[in-house]
């Protein structure tokens, strides 16, 4: 079994494997499989599942998820591998051909990634794919493990297959609103606490938004108080941010009235944790806002810079309620037309 599995995978995977697992244990279940079936009707104790088939293949990938979850118990460990869509440029042939790579590459994109995605094209991806080769990325496929009840150890790189390794911490969540489309909806904080659906384009792969914890483990926060290195952000996505294009369905938000033109950024309760108390109890009192108070003052997007110039907005709301909004809207105004201010 140890010849079989080096050829299949490699030497540096094969030891890569040997960190987290006993290889050669009776309890150690290795397979090469996109059918769920096959997981199910093994009747071993396991302790470890390691699936050799890529991800990619497999049509149903958070059902298969979930039954691997089934089979585990918390704490055992699932080791899976496939290639992202970075890696299969390197590895077509075409990407050695220009101009007509670029031509090729868009219309794959197009057909493997788009069309999965997109509510009445699914059917015609299925029928053209059954399924298979579809595009992926690292952060999506880490975010589908995570929303199914695993937890990320350690993920590597071999022979143009990225394999991770993961173990079971709970049941899954069955989330069939993850985010998905181009339009999705981000839990904030909204006034008072209340946790509200703001609206954005997306910037992010899918599934992002289960590894927020797990890349603020890996690097922590950046200088602008947003994650730092974070992989899950696309390459249309950093310019569509770097214009704040991305935050015009907030408008959405602020025709039903949870939130308003200008205010502090609306943030999630993992980073409102981070912010300093008298920050906190500042931003329940008062609607987060589309425009946010570092444009309008001009600061740096630096973490400090940023909620210093959130303090001084809303303790200028506190004391000048009616006339605040209107001033810091026609200088934001001003500093992005006039100064070039840009998003972080």
């Amino acid at each position: 079994m140890r010849q079989l599995v080096i050829n299949k995978v490699g030497e540096e995977a094969y030891s890569f494997f040997g960190k987290y697992v006993e290889m050669e244990s009776d309890s150690t279940f290795i397979i090469s499989t996109t059918n769920e079936f096959n997981i199910i009707n093994n009747t071993s104790s396991l302790k470890t599942i390691i699936n050799l088939s890529k991800v990619n293949n497999i049509r149903y990938i958070n059902k298969f998820f979930e039954k691997v979850n089934e089979r585990l118990q918390d704490d055992q460990i699932f080791i899976c591998c496939w290639e992202t869509y970075q890696a299969r440029k390197v590895r077509h042939r075409l990407g050695r051909i220009p101009y007509l790579r670029n031509i090729w590459f868009v219309m794959e994109f197009v057909v493997l990634r788009m069309f999965p995605k997109i509510w009445g094209l699914k059917k015609i991806y299925f029928l053209l794919t059954r399924g298979r080769n579809r595009l992926l990325s690292k952060a999506e496929v880490l975010g589908r493990l995570v929303s199914c009840g695993f937890e990320i150890v350690s993920h590597d790189s071999f022979r143009g297959l990225t394999y991770a390794v993961v173990k079971k911490v709970k049941a899954p969540e069955y989330n069939f609103h993850a985010s998905y489309g181009p339009l999705f909806k981000m839990k904030r904080m909204g006034k008072g606490g209340k946790i509200i659906g703001v609206y954005k384009f997306r910037t992010m792969h899918p599934y992002a938004e289960y590894l927020q914890d797990y890349v603020l483990r890996l690097n922590g926060y950046a200088e602008s108080g947003k994650p730092a290195e974070d992989f899950r952000l696309t390459p249309w996505g950093k310019f569509l941010r770097r214009y704040w294009l991305d935050e015009l369905p907030q408008l959405i938000n602020v025709i039903k009235g949870e939130m308003k033109l200008v205010g502090v950024r609306p943030i999630s309760q993992r980073y409102f944790q981070d912010i300093p108390e008298d920050l906190q109890q500042l931003r329940l009192k008062h609607k987060p806002g589309c425009i946010p108070p570092y444009v309008a003052l001009d600061r740096k997007s630096s973490v400090e810079a940023v909620l210093q110039a959130e303090r001084e907005y809303l303790t200028e709301k506190s004391n000048r309620p009616y006339t605040t909004d209107i001033r810091f809207f026609f200088k934001a105004i001003f500093n992005i037309i006039f100064k070039r201010k840009r998003s972080a």
